[in-house]
């Protein structure tokens, strides 16, 4: 009975320390197991302890011995607890423990506590964060559990090293006070230094940053700060604002020495239906205000149908290029788009802008489509096991020089497979492809035509029959063999040749036609065409009448996983082709021979090519050929790149009916490699044709859980608006949960 009482007195003092109504008293020495609610003065308090005393007289409760006292969500631990039960403080020795109902964990070595826990003092005190955060201090001032005031501390997210656990931690941030605001997530720092391997690397007065477990909050992020070409020595310092639960923003103001800034702002914003982000600047720069802009947005109407829109501009290549604004091309596309997705459907209204940001390209001729339609649609099978399909599109292209087109285009797709007794697959192929034309300066690049305004159209029915028989057999290791000959039969009437005019002394003068050619301005025959129904790549231009394709596949697959996989290739016609130049493979009744080759012999090595040989007398036209060699934590990637002829000057003035230019003769080198914490990787092209390089580059990076070291180096040997290439160089520093510290170079 008398240790009854003494555990009642004991609970009843425990109660008082936390401000619990004694009428509304609730005692156990044993853990709750009902919901856990939020911290009130009438909620019961808990405890258990290996001993209990009371000294009536001077009214100190004593604690000892695994000492664990909760109320909600908030649990104190300690060796030995004292209560004075005239000053209301409780305190605590030995291994002190407080869990927070957010989940933050306090040590110390001696706590005094008052007013349910919320308030007190702590020496030697140890925080445990989110995201591996680690805060200790000398002293702490904890103020109804939402203000912890600092002295003396240090903050860092690194584990000790295992071999020297008293060494310096990879980085840190020491400061002589520091306050830690619970309720709006940041820690405020004052006369902060910044330690690298316990060396001080940066000593800053004032220093801010959000508490790890806060998503977002506002504040300073850490600056930028480097050397450029373009802009000399240069300061960026960007500060993060959360506006509110759905939009934020980051204003981030650049300044350099060669007399340039800008000030860069992106918001983002979130609906209840879609998203926006605007990231735009203005600044100065080449002795003129500079802007740039990029937005992106999608919003859905319901469950078929959304619309977005993605927004590129900028005033000049040179403003992109010297505050190295992201999304850097040749050319910057905006667009505003309305899609639709059904069953087996898809359609979608756009209409686009261009921007050209070097001096080979033209602004004013630049196509705009406004606007343009696409539709497909692909069918179920039907009674005939055969299943339709189509594609239909209109646009409207205008330019400030050359073709301003309307065009409306049908394709239209029957297939029927079947299976043969032998094995042999078949299929079945119905098609057409139509299109109706209304243009404005024909005459002009890129389509060269026969007069300045003409209405056209065209269509191309086709009927192809395709066999493809495998043969395979098991070989005495456990592997298989596959053989399989491909043919295929075209009947198609003989299309348009769209000839080329020329003057008395061979020059071209124009392409004697009244059909534009807006999407059929570059092609490549490989194998991967070899039995395309058209091998252009649009249907501005229909390649026609009867042909063949043949082709033999064959693949051994050995038990060990190796893998040997090729096909080789040919077409046949029976009149040669003018609609295709001369160089292209295609033009005679009889094609190139195109081909390619797999080879996996392990894990280890992976070789990849394909050719395109002269039909006449086997002379590489093309090949592209890349090898991928070594374990996982080594791979060494080399590519090689060939034609015959350069693809992207044949329509810059009006086509000669030949393909001609210096050989494209590319080489190409990659590196990657990562062992523990480290990562690896190098990037080398080089044009053998001009017998210069075209671009190299390397990255070094080192991350662990709490640090990040990166390195980037990359050298452009290529011009950009006249720049004769540029190099980069790139340190970045990232204190996972504090921010990222960058120096650049160029």
């Amino acid at each position: 009975m008398r240790a009854l009482v003494c555990r009642i007195l004991v609970l009843a003092a425990a109660l008082a320390m936390f401000g619990a109504d004694d009428t509304h008293a609730q005692f156990t020495a044993r853990h709750p197991t009902a919901p856990v609610q939020p911290l009130q003065k009438d909620q019961p308090v808990y405890y258990q302890a290996d001993s209990a005393e009371y000294d009536r007289n001077a009214g100190i409760v004593t604690l000892a011995g695994h000492v664990e006292i909760w109320q909600g969500q908030r649990v104190l631990r300690a060796d030995k607890i004292t209560y004075d039960r005239n000053t209301g403080v409780a305190a605590a020795s030995g291994h002190v423990v407080l869990l927070d109902p957010d989940g933050q964990v306090l040590f110390a070595d001696y706590a005094e506590l008052s007013q349910g826990m919320k308030d007190g003092v702590l020496r030697n005190m140890r925080a445990q964060l989110a995201e591996n955060g680690r805060l200790a201090a000398n002293g702490a001032r904890r103020t109804d559990a939402r203000i912890n005031e600092l002295s003396r501390v240090i903050y860092s997210t690194c584990n000790a090293c295992k071999a020297n656990p008293n060494g310096p931690l990879e980085w840190d941030i020491r400061a002589r006070s520091a306050v830690q605001d619970v309720d709006n997530k940041r820690i405020e720092y004052r006369d902060a230094v910044v330690d690298m391997f316990g060396f001080p690397v940066m000593y800053l007065p004032y220093f801010t940053h959000p508490d790890p477990s806060a998503k977002r909050a506002s504040g300073l992020l850490v600056p930028s700060f480097g050397v450029s070409k373009y802009l000399g020595a240069f300061l960026q310092v960007p500060y993060y604002v959360v506006i509110d639960g759905a939009t934020d923003a980051t204003i981030a103001p650049i300044v350099g020495t060669q007399g340039v800034g800008a000030l860069d702002l992106q918001v983002r914003h979130a609906f209840n239906n879609g998203t926006v982000t605007v990231n735009t600047s203005l600044g100065y720069d080449q002795n003129a205000a500079q802007y740039d802009l990029f937005a992106t947005g999608q919003f859905a109407i319901n469950d078929q149908w959304r619309w977005g829109f993605d927004i590129q501009r900028a005033s000049s290549v040179d403003y992109i290029r010297d505050f190295h604004v992201p999304n850097m091309n040749d050319v910057l596309t905006s667009t505003i788009y309305l899609e639709g997705f059904g069953q087996g459907s898809y359609s979608r209204l756009d209409t686009q802008a261009y921007q050209g940001l070097v001096t080979s390209i033209v602004d004013a001729k630049l196509p705009y489509p406004i606007p343009r339609y696409e539709y497909s649609f692909v069918g179920q099978p039907d009674a005939l096991g055969g299943r339709l399909s189509l594609d239909a599109g209109a646009f409207n292209v205008l330019r400030q020089i050359g073709p301003n087109t309307q065009r409306t285009s049908l394709s239209l797709n029957w297939e029927r497979p079947f299976t043969g007794a032998e094995g042999d697959l078949w299929k079945l192929v119905l098609h057409l492809d139509s299109a109706a034309y209304n243009t404005h300066q024909l005459n002009n690049d890129p389509s060269w035509g026969a007069a300045d305004t003409a209405g056209a159209a065209q269509a191309m029915p086709t009927v192809a029959l395709e066999l493809h028989w495998p043969w395979q057999r098991t070989t005495a290791s456990g592997g298989s063999q596959v053989i399989e000959p491909i043919a295929q039969l075209i009947a198609a009437p003989q299309g348009s040749n769209y000839p080329i005019v020329r003057a008395p002394n061979g020059t071209p003068l124009f392409v004697n036609t009244l059909i534009p050619n807006e999407d059929s301005l570059d092609f490549l025959f490989t194998d991967a065409n070899l039995f395309a129904l058209n091998r252009f790549p649009g249907v501005d231009r229909l390649e026609g009448g009867p042909r063949a394709n043949v082709g033999l596949h064959a693949a051994w697959y050995f038990s060990d996983g190796q893998q040997l996989d090729a096909l080789i290739g040919q077409g046949y016609r029976t009149a040669p082709d003018p609609a295709f130049p001369v160089g292209s493979g295609l033009e005679d009744s009889v094609t190139d021979i195109v081909s390619h080759q797999t080879y996996v012999p392990n894990q280890y090595l992976d070789l990849t090519a394909r050719e395109r040989f002269d039909h006449n007398n086997l002379a590489l036209r093309y090949v592209d050929a890349l090898a991928t060699v070594g374990p996982s934590w080594l791979r060494v990637a080399g590519g090689y790149l060939y034609t015959s002829y350069n693809p992207f000057s044949y329509y810059d003035t009006v086509p000669s009916g030949t393909l001609t230019g210096p050989p494209r003769n590319e080489i190409s080198l990659n590196l990657n490699t990562g062992y523990g914490h480290w990562r690896f990787g190098g990037l080398v092209q080089r044009d053998l044709q001009l017998q210069k390089m075209i671009a190299a580059g390397a990255t070094l990076t080192y991350e662990d859980e709490c640090f990040i070291f990166s390195t980037n180096f990359f050298r452009r040997y290529t011009s950009i608006d006249n720049d004769n290439g540029a190099t980069m160089l790139v340190f970045q520093i990232t204190l996972k949960t504090v921010g990222t510290f960058g120096v650049s170079g160029m």
